[in-house]
């Protein structure tokens, strides 16, 4: 049986009365709010990809409205946004170019205007202003704002529920969705949403249908800070692929029905969902929304003053055990990622091997003596369908066991092969991989999977070929130091990518320290381990095999042990964090 928590949650302490579930108990505790004044405005503002018609159905007549509006009755007509986005958008199906819009550009100022006269000619009762930048017409003197995570809303993207906000695309095919979702809306919505949740009233959970949650602006701030001052993971989500394996299926006991699992994301913030258990109330909103608000105490201090509110480490899991290879691909380096997509950081990575079965492999640099021009044509010629890409002749293959790690700085060409389960180390801005060649492979959809040559011949290093693969990319293991029971590996990673990782074996208690920086962990050998204060700072925190942990910088030091009933076989973690 798994021990693997699919449903990690944060207990809030000190605000047992400040969280409510069900429409019932969210509109009365609304009407007790908005009743104090002979007129109330009472602002829904609310993140693309909510419900609005579950808000119009089940809680505005709850409230007895004197006037209602749609915010939305604002936003500018669909082709004038399309113009306005044109250059982010782009044609390409994967990529855009990111957004630096602020969302009143969205706005028609004549209808924004009409709007707010509205408000201003209703003296009496309780006017409600609820949409996406419903702060935009009125500040509110009550203010809620309702929320999702984003991988909620590409569910409700895939099942054909939901657009693009301003789009009628739901014919459009998915990459093309996300990628405006990725590049233009979620940027622009953080940047609204931040200094309104700042000064909420009340916090409202739409992730799941007719199941709505609330909880006050005040304790979901204060849960925040709790946050951040302790050990806890985010809610992993898993989704197939075409090249998925069978791993995960069985080791966290997911849908047994599912074709295959491919990814796990596991530390990815910008896109998981956090839980905080708010007295009896489960509250689930997007981790970003930690980000956001305690940047400093979870980054630290230097993290942040480089990167801003974004956490920049991401872990993931790649299943192809019982599955394929992964796409040959080829990540943009960094002057290139700047000046084609605007983003500031690109995504060096590492494979991290979790289990391997006999003969796997990982395909990794180019082997010596090689012409880039055969070999570019090669890939062109099989994304055409004349033939196979000849792999073997171009490309090292690694056998790749339990334990290894495989680093992969930006340019190098790469995948994992069938039979690992990596655990993927990596930079945050993991759109970017530049697929060279799929296998002559399919999508799940049925479509050919985008494959950008153009991008990757630009920024492939050819110079990173089997000798200095070998020599600089292959289990760089250097030991750091040891005591008791315990040692500490360097790993990497190579000396272009901005991430530091360190492997302790350990049978016995192992005192760690942030160092200033927020870490992130796995437990990558024994099936569960205690974090906890050597200051009793925060309550013992458990983790288990395969969970990945997040320690906020401002944590400090804290210590990891083999649980009671451990084996007496030596436990490991995997540890990452920004080098200085």
């Amino acid at each position: 049986m798994t021990t693997y928590d699919r449903f990690p949650t944060v207990t809030v302490k000190g605000y047992d009365d400040s969280a409510w579930q069900g429409w019932e108990a969210i509109a009365k505790t609304v009407n007790a709010k908005t009743q104090q004044q002979k007129r109330t405005v009472l602002v829904i503002d609310c993140y693309p990809g909510v419900r609005l018609s579950e808000l119009e159905d089940s809680l505005l007549p709850r409230l007895s409205p004197a006037l209602t509006i749609n915010a939305e009755r604002a936003r500018q007509d669909e082709h004038a946004l399309h113009d306005m986005l044109a250059r982010n958008l782009t044609d390409d199906r994967v990529f855009g170019v990111l957004s630096c819009h602020q969302l009143d550009e969205f706005i028609d100022s004549s209808r924004l205007a009409a709007l707010q006269e509205r408000v201003r000619q209703c003296s009496s009762g309780l006017v409600i202003i609820y949409g996406p930048g419903a702060a935009l017409v009125h500040p509110g003197d009550v203010l809620v704002y309702a929320d999702l995570p984003r991988w909620e809303i590409q569910q409700r993207m895939r099942s054909g529920e939901l657009d693009n906000w301003g789009a009628q695309n739901q014919s459009e095919d998915m990459l093309r969705r996300y990628k405006r979702a990725f590049f233009i809306e979620w940027r622009v919505f953080d940047r609204h949403k931040t200094p309104l949740l700042k000064r909420a009233d009340f916090v409202l959970d739409t992730t799941r249908a007719q199941s709505p949650a609330m909880v006050s602006g005040e304790a979901l701030r204060a849960g925040l800070a709790q946050t951040a001052t302790q050990p806890f993971r985010v809610v992993p989500f898993f989704d197939p692929g075409v090249w998925g394996g069978q791993w995960m299926k069985q080791q966290f006991d997911l849908d047994p029905s599912a074709p295959n699992y491919a990814w796990c994301f596991d530390c990815v913030p910008e896109e998981n969902s956090l839980l905080l258990r708010v007295g009896a109330v489960r509250i689930e909103i997007p981790s970003q929304d930690l980000v956001l608000l305690q940047p400093r105490a979870l980054l630290g201090e230097k993290v942040h003053a480089r990167f801003g509110a974004e956490f920049p480490i991401r872990f993931d899991f790649l299943d192809t055990i019982g599955g394929q290879n992964l796409s040959f691909q080829v990540h943009p380096v960094t002057e290139y990622i700047q000046q084609q997509f605007g983003m500031h950081y690109t995504q060096d990575e590492s494979y991290y091997i979790l289990e391997a079965e006999p003969g796997a492999m990982v395909y990794l640099g180019t082997k010596t003596g090689i012409d880039p021009h055969a070999m570019m044509d090669d890939l062109r010629r099989a994304g055409r369908g004349e033939k196979s890409f000849d792999d073997a002749r171009f490309v090292n293959q690694i056998p790749a066991n339990k334990h290894d790690h495989f680093l992969i700085p930006a340019g190098t060409v790469h995948c994992s092969g069938a039979g690992t389960m990596v655990l993927e180390i990596s930079a945050t801005p993991y759109i970017f991989t530049f697929k060279l060649w799929d296998w002559d492979r399919l999508g799940m959809d049925g479509l050919p999977r985008p494959v950008h040559l153009d991008h990757g011949e630009k920024v492939i290093d050819w110079q990173r070929d089997t000798q200095w693969v070998h020599q600089h990319l292959v289990n760089q293991f250097e030991p750091i130091a040891e005591g008791n029971h315990w040692r500490e590996e360097r790993t990497g990673l190579h000396e272009r990518e901005f991430i530091e990782t360190r492997r302790h074996w350990f049978s016995e208690p192992v005192v760690h320290h942030t160092g200033g920086g927020v870490n992130v962990l796995n437990l990558v050998e024994g099936d569960r381990a205690i974090v906890d204060s050597p200051t009793g700072a925060f309550e013992p925190f458990t983790v288990h095999y395969a969970e990945t942990f997040i320690i906020p910088a401002d944590v400090g030091e804290y210590r990891i042990s083999p649980s009671d009933n451990a084996s007496d076989r030596p436990l490991a973690t995997i540890k990452a964090w920004v080098r200085s």
